[in-house]
């Protein structure tokens, strides 16, 4: 009769007591209700050996409702039991078999445990459902590896669906697709009308790792309906088609050899456009296709007599001389609409636009008769009385016309445009992106701004995206005239090369046309969206190349005067300061994990809900305003509206991700569709800058279509990191809350200003100032006492080293103020720094 002292195991609050005696002829397991006991005595060789596993329980996924099965199998083994999220398994959940291994004699068992759905759903909280094996053998005990068990699924809607392109034969093409959330993770196919691409069999196709597909060089097999095909074990789902086509361009063919001279003294030769013949939508060949030639006097059948060979050299005489005459008029005409240009620029009426006329007594700031001068005046029949006011309402005599880009000269001069300019917005951007350099500039007017520009300067400014190129007078040498587009990149093919650490800080912003001659820099503004503490950056500005490449060209916090960049980083702007016109875009590398970007969270809901279903999208963008304009746009047209406050997330370099949750919805009207217990966005997604209008959906469904009140929580937080939460509570169907899209878009600049019209100080009290502070003081009331007043007392050697520092900081000035600037401030400084200089403008030369 056996010792009942065998292992005893209780069940309850996850607590296990054992114990286990060990004798020779075997032992007994008593258990609740159920006692086993086992009469395979071990080798007295093998007493000692814990038990070791020959069969694991593997991770495996729940299908729908069919429960799986975990099978355990350990040797030398007297029990074995499975534990599971840390509580034992109830012995009746339990199938054990029970063997001896006729090589050794040692027993052998074997256990099975079936998991439900219901089992797995049961978990609340963040951690996954798991189970482990344990073995007893008389030496000791054994686990095995955790098995983790999960609810497979596979959502409907792609994160990111292909689209269709036009391209170019031997164009490298780039199809995107970001396949539905899934566990396990879908993997990813391509088909081409509905037929699977083999990347093996045909090399010139290429998917990445991110799921994209490339084709390398466009052909016009290649010309179809692309599909992006996602499964799993629980479904398989299909995009929506993007239809490539594959369009050549027209080429001629040589040139035919040149035909006899005919009875018209001419000949003739022709050529066909069918190198390549225009396809599938093509460019025809542009060009003549037949020529003609006069043939010489010997090659000419014809024979003219002596009279009319007299005749014929009067004529040309004649000719040449009529040919003459109108060259020299041409001339004297140019050379008069020049000097009267000249004189029109020069004339002190324009530069006095904005002073109003003695009969009008307009009301005097304070401290106005600071900033107050007496214009000359002896060039025009009407007395002005000078004093400062803001000139946004005024017209510079050299109006804003939306003319075409100046074309680039083969040695690198450009046209000089006098007189009018054609307006067309379609002409100009033709033009402008059938260049060689721009050809990846966007075709659309929405996101350019272009005029013509002349010593007195002006501005560009994209509305609601916090860029804008600021002109200053005479950075454009007298006598020219230029051209001046800005426009913003907003393409996901218009991508930097990034490395290691690095991500992208702002837009990529483009202004142009390069190679113009600039005698002063120009001022680029431009959002950026780190979190302004150098120590922890290392940030750079990059231009791009004429031949594409990015390069390096200043550095923040190591510029060199002589250098013709210069930049200012404040809290949100970037003030670029150049020299050259091109393509730009700030890159930050992080020292540190404390380096972080500020992150814009949205939320959308649509407008009108007519389903069970309410999707709630969360956007995490980086928090610039070109970005926010174009997510506002893109919910317009999804039919979205903003459904509370945006809040702001400092996402550090840490590695990372970024999890969402959505909790605290009245249970008994609401529901979530997620299964898992939040959504996590990978950290380089997010870290690299790349991917602009990165969001995720929450899907909630409520119980009837009478349910129209909403309130939940919904969380935003980095792992290890910052967080962020909504607070949601309105009605999805009555929602009068003032959150609409045009809330957060106010700017109503216009997009170009030329001359007097596009600054704030008028130009001939600009003049002063720069002429009253440019000369340094002995007490220090000049332009560096203005730099000091005005917080710029970091970029003294910078001012220090231009002809005018004070235009300098006046620009600047300009760009920082030029929505909300108040000249009375300005005068205040002025006021200040004449106080301590007995009246700065009162003061002669001599005096200072």
């Amino acid at each position: 009769m056996p010792l009942h002292l065998g292992p005893f195991v209780r069940w309850r609050s996850g607590l296990v007591l054992a114990w286990i005696c060990l004798f020779s002829s075997g032992f007994t397991f008593i258990g609740g209700e159920h006692a086993v006991t086992v009469t395979h005595p071990l080798p007295a060789a093998f007493s000692d050996l814990l038990p070791h596993f020959l069969v694991e329980p593997d991770d495996v996924y729940i299908v729908k409702n069919k429960p799986v099965t975990l099978t355990c199998r350990s040797t030398p083994a007297t029990q074995i039991y499975f534990k599971c999220n840390g509580e034992w398994v109830h012995q009746d959940q339990h199938l054990i078999e029970r063997d001896v291994d006729p090589a050794t004699g040692l027993p052998v068992m074997q256990v099975k445990i079936d998991i439900s759905r219901q089992q797995v759903e049961k978990i609340f909280g963040l951690e996954d459902y798991w189970c482990q094996c344990v073995a007893w053998s008389t030496t000791g005990t054994q686990k095995s590896q955790k098995a983790f068990v999960r609810i497979a699924y596979l959502r409907k809607n792609f994160e990111e669906e292909p689209l269709g392109k036009e391209v170019a034969l031997d164009q490298e093409i780039l199809l995107r697709c970001h396949p539905p959330e899934g566990v396990p993770p879908a993997e990813v196919e391509w088909q081409r009308n509905d037929e699977l691409i083999d990347p093996k069999t045909d090399p010139n196709f290429f998917i990445t790792v991110d799921h994209n597909l490339i084709i390398k060089q466009a052909r016009l097999a290649d010309t179809g309906n692309y599909t992006c095909v996602a499964k799993n074990i629980v479904a398989r789902r299909k995009s929506s088609s993007a239809t490539v086509i594959v369009y050549v361009d027209g080429g001629w063919s040589e040139w035919s050899k040149w035909s006899p001279c005919g009875a018209d003294c001419s000949m003739w030769r022709s050529r066909e456009c069918t190198q390549p013949t225009p396809g599938t939508g093509g460019k025809e060949c542009q060009g003549l296709d037949l020529q003609s030639l006069n043939c010489t006097s010997e090659q000419c059948p014809q024979t003219a007599s002596g009279a009319e060979d007299v005749a014929l050299y009067v004529g040309i005489v004649v000719v040449a001389l009529c040919l003459t005459l109108l060259l020299i008029i041409l001339v004297l005409v140019y050379r008069r609409k020049k000097e009267g240009l000249d004189a029109d620029v020069a004339d002190s009426s324009i530069l006095t636009t904005g002073f109003q006329p003695m009969g009008i007594k307009p009301t005097k700031p304070e401290n106005s008769h600071l900033l107050t001068i007496q214009p000359d005046l002896t060039t025009t029949t009407t007395s002005y009385q000078g004093t400062l006011r803001s000139r946004h309402e005024v017209t510079g005599k050299f109006s804003m016309s939306n003319g075409p880009l100046l074309e680039p000269l083969p040695n690198g001069s450009h046209t000089l445009h006098n007189g009018k300019l054609p307006s067309d917005p379609n002409e100009f951007m033709n033009r402008l992106s059938s260049q060689t350099y721009f050809k990846t500039l966007p075709r659309d007017n929405v996101n350019t701004s272009y005029g013509t520009f002349n010593f007195l300067g002006g501005r560009l400014t994209l509305p609601n995206t916090g860029i804008s190129l600021l002109i200053p007078p005479e950075a454009i040498p007298r006598g020219k005239i230029y051209e001046i587009y800005l426009t913003i990149q907003t393409k996901e093919d218009m991508r930097l090369p990034l490395a290691g650490c690095q991500t992208l800080l702002s837009p990529v912003v483009s202004c142009g046309p390069p190679g113009v001659v600039l005698t002063r820099p120009v001022i680029l503004s431009m959002d950026h969206c780190s979190d302004a503490c150098l120590e922890n950056w290392a940030i750079r500005l990059k231009k791009q190349s004429y031949e594409g490449t990015w390069e390096d060209v200043l550095q923040l916090g190591e510029e060199v005067v002589s250098d013709p960049y210069y930049c200012q980083l404040e809290a949100e702007t970037c003030r670029v300061f150049t020299e050259q016109l091109g393509r730009f875009a700030l890159v930050g590398e992080s020292l540190s994990m404390a380096a972080a970007k500020r992150l814009k969270l949205l939320l959308f809901g649509p407008a009108y809900c007519s389903t069970l279903e309410y999707n709630i999208r969360v956007y995490c963008m980086d928090d610039t305003q070109d970005l926010l304009k174009e997510v506002m746009q893109m919910e317009r047209q999804l039919g979205g509206r903003l459904i509370d406050e945006p809040h702001v997330l400092l996402f550090k370099d840490s590695y990372h991700n970024l999890r969402l949750s959505i909790h605290d919805m009245p249970q008994a009207h609401w529901r979530s569709k997620l299964l898992a217990g939040y959504q996590e966005i990978p950290f380089y997604h997010i870290w690299s800058g790349s991917q602009r209008t990165l969001h995720c959906t929450f899907t909630l469904e409520r119980q009837s279509l009478n349910t129209c009140d909403l309130t939940c929580t919904l969380c935003v937080w980095q792992v290890e990191g910052e967080g962020q939460s909504f607070t949601l509570d309105f009605n999805i169907s009555k929602d009068i809350r003032p959150l609409d899209s045009d809330f957060l878009l106010m700017d109503n600049s216009t997009p170009a200003l030329a001359g007097p019209s596009a600054f704030q100080i008028p130009y001939l009290i600009r003049q002063k100032i720069c002429s009253s502070l440019d000369t340094p003081c002995p007490n220090g009331a000049d332009w560096r006492l203005l730099a000091q007043r005005l917080k710029l007392d970091r970029h003294m050697s910078f001012l220090a080293s231009k002809v005018s520092p004070t235009s300098v900081i006046l620009d600047l000035w300009e760009t920082q103020h030029f929505h909300s600037g108040n000249l009375n401030q300005l005068a205040a400084v002025m006021a200040e720094i004449g106080k301590q200089e007995a009246m700065i403008f009162l003061v002669s030369d001599g005096e200072c």
